[in-house]
């Protein structure tokens, strides 16, 4: 499925000109509320559906702007079709509800509420949050800045039916795949990160709201 990978690139010398080239086309779509081309450029590359302008500062992604220019019903249901994420929060952490409810669009508000397939209180999971970042700081620390990359966020993991995500690290040759779980009836992630070029990379981690913990290591 084209949502459940954190798409962290930010910098278009990140991805190859053609790549950076595309995503732009795509959000000058998106910006320019012209719906048709942007359903045809996804319809291309569907795996662009929750990515951002690269070296953009709104973090805006197709859904945000459906939200701000009020597309039409039709239009959302194509994006939440694709597997455009409610949840996903832009660079001032808003979600595509609250832009379509601040610029009056309410036709959207029922489409744009999260739909939630599991429940971890906000409390619970931003600490989780935190952590995690921490722990892919620790082992990636160095490409994270030279790419800046956007960490991944938690929260549209409650939309997934399978609350499991891959985020590549440019320069890693791996990066992490993490999904949620639970511990004696509370909330954890679990994170696994590997380099596939090093031989004996692989680290599991169990993250709660408390601090990351390793579990297993060695497995790739």
């Amino acid at each position: 499925m084209h949502n459940q990978v954190w798409d962290g690139v930010t910098l278009a010398s990140t991805i190859k000109p053609e790549e950076a080239a595309r995503r732009a086309r795509l959000a000058d779509a998106a910006r320019a509320y012209d719906w048709g081309t942007l359903l045809a450029l996804l319809g291309q590359a569907p795996q662009l559906i929750n990515t951002t302008r690269p070296g953009g500062q709104s973090r805006y992604a197709p859904l945000h702007q459906a939200a701000h220019g009020g597309a039409p019903a039709a239009v959302v249901e194509v994006l939440l079709g694709l597997g455009a994420w409610r949840t996903l929060r832009c660079a001032q952490g808003q979600r595509p509800l609250e832009i379509a409810m601040r610029q009056g669009h309410h036709h959207l508000r029922e489409l744009l509420t999260p739909v939630f397939q599991r429940d971890m209180p906000l409390e619970v999971l931003q600490p989780i949050q935190q952590h995690f970042h921490a722990l892919i700081h620790a082992r990636a620390e160095q490409l994270v800045r030279e790419h800046a990359l956007r960490l991944p966020e938690l929260e549209p993991l409650l939309e997934l039916a399978e609350p499991r995500l891959w985020f590549a690290v440019p320069g890693m040759y791996g990066g992490f795949r993490f999904w949620l779980d639970q511990l004696a009836g509370d909330g954890v992630l679990i994170a696994e990160s590997w380099c596939r070029v090093v031989g004996g990379s692989g680290q599991r981690h169990l993250v709660s709201p408390h601090g990351s913990l390793l579990i297993a290591q060695g497995f790739v």
